[in-house]
């Protein structure tokens, strides 16, 4: 019988890195990165067993950032940028999240695309 030979876990030390929150109506989706964009580890409202129209709650996305935060902490973060977009109700609750938390926030930066003109009007009507 072959002998198995597996490759040991390395853990990661992450001092500084970035939290993307992309907030939409129906969901909430957390992302960390170190300063450079590797994907530390994600965690999305869904995936804590929130369903339907409770995936999109203020209190779902800040159990979410609670369950990244344990994430940040494995992998020894001190401090974070946090990177904000959408217009879910879940964006202000999931910065609220990193109050105690023992990490330091560098800057919160909204990223929210806004149009500028939109699409085109509709063609006057005929009467």
């Amino acid at each position: 019988m072959a002998k198995v030979i597996r490759k040991k876990k390395v853990i990661k030390n992450v001092t500084s890195g970035r939290v993307y929150v992309r907030s939409s109506f129906n969901n909430t989706i957390i992302t960390a990165t170190d300063a450079i964009g590797n994907t530390i580890g994600w965690v999305t409202a869904g995936s804590l067993g929130f369903a339907g129209a409770r995936k999109s709650t203020p209190y779902a996305a800040q159990t979410a950032m609670k369950e990244l935060i344990e994430r940040l902490k494995a992998v020894n973060t001190r401090e974070v940028d946090i990177y904000v977009s959408g217009v879910g109700a879940g964006r202000e609750q999931a910065i609220r999240a990193f109050s105690g938390s023992g990490i330091n926030v560098n800057g919160i930066k909204d990223t929210t695309p806004v149009a500028h003109n939109g699409v085109r009007q509709r063609k006057p009507r005929k009467v």
